[in-house]
């Protein structure tokens, strides 16, 4: 087990620092998710997080079984998909023969939006189905309320969202029995969601990152700012970046196949308040304040159905936040 540090959540509950991000560009990856997660547990990764809309608990689940490490020395996330907001029960239920892993950590609301499909929609399509408006049953209220009564049955811990705002939290914690544990969204030096944060902390809801390394945009390996931190640290970019987010107090989510890169981002470093106030000040440059995550699309101001406003995300097209911010 990697030496690294652990969060508290709301619950009593313990979440890794570190995780295991099993999104492979596309659902399924199959033995590949299960090889990547194998060499990640050689490494000392104990945190893994994973979908129902990934197709790949089966392999996650796998890799945990045959590693024959105590199952109470795992952290296992996994998500309940856009089109089974009405049927959170059946969809757990899913997840969790999927995973067969004695028990789940944390199952989180993957997207606010709910989505109806058909017996004719291909699975693959179903997440590009338009979704029902934020007003329509079943609301993300409803869906929360329908996942707290998961909890107690001894299948699972926790309960989260993700992809949350301030906004649709401040609709959704007036009318929840069980508040979040965790809120998961993109953070990362260019979106660094400082208001988020403090907001998320102001009710015990533990941010956590996806994508803190970027996705298909990895700005952060050629930024001069992290390329002189790493430097200085003789560590990689990746290194710097992973351990500002873990050092400011939210969990982190990489995902990697490669064993070299798998070691270095468990490896984390101790950074400097200067050197964390550099990092911090990183979106402030010209062009940097943005989302780095496939779900925003170019010239759209909607993701998966739903305007940036209906989200209550303060960007403008394509994940650009405004320049005043």
């Amino acid at each position: 087990m990697a030496d690294i540090p652990v969060f508290t959540l709301n619950d009593g509950t313990k979440i890794p620092s570190v995780g295991m991000g099993c999104w492979m560009g596309s659902p399924g990856g199959g033995e590949k998710v299960e090889i990547m997660c194998k060499k990640a547990i050689e490494h000392g990764y104990r945190h893994f997080d994973t979908a129902s809309g990934y197709g790949n608990e089966q392999h996650v689940g796998k890799a945990i079984k045959e590693s024959g490490i105590p199952r109470s020395e795992f952290y296992v996330t996994t998500k309940l998909p856009n089109t089974d907001h009405h049927d959170v029960q059946h969809a757990f239920e899913e997840s969790f023969k999927n995973l067969d892993c004695d028990y789940i950590d944390l199952y989180l609301m993957h997207f606010p939006q709910a989505v109806i499909v058909d017996a004719n929609t291909k699975p693959e399509d179903a997440w590009l189905s338009e979704p029902l408006p934020p007003d329509a049953s079943p609301t993300f209220v409803e869906t929360w309320q329908a996942m707290e009564q998961l909890l107690g049955t001894g299948k699972l811990r926790s309960i989260g969202v993700s992809n949350f705002s301030i906004k649709l939290l401040d609709q959704l914690l007036p009318r929840a029995t069980v508040v979040p544990v965790v809120n998961q969204v993109e953070l990362h030096p260019c979106l660094p969601s400082n208001e988020l944060i403090a907001y998320c902390r102001s009710k015990d809801i533990l941010p956590v990152a996806y994508s803190p390394l970027g996705q298909t945009q990895p700005v952060f390996f050629t930024e001069p700012t992290v390329t002189a931190i790493a430097q200085t640290h003789a560590a990689t970019p990746a290194q710097v970046v992973l351990s500002w987010g873990v050092q400011r107090g939210t969990p982190v989510i990489p995902k990697s196949e490669n064993e070299d890169r798998m070691k270095a981002n468990i490896t984390l470093l101790t950074l400097s308040p200067e050197e964390m106030a550099r990092i911090d000040a990183i979106h402030k440059k010209p062009g940097m304040h943005k989302a780095l995550t496939t779900i925003h699309v170019p010239g759209s101001n909607k993701t998966f159905g739903w305007t940036y406003e209906q989200l209550g995300w303060n960007f403008i097209e394509g994940g650009i936040v405004p320049e005043s911010e």
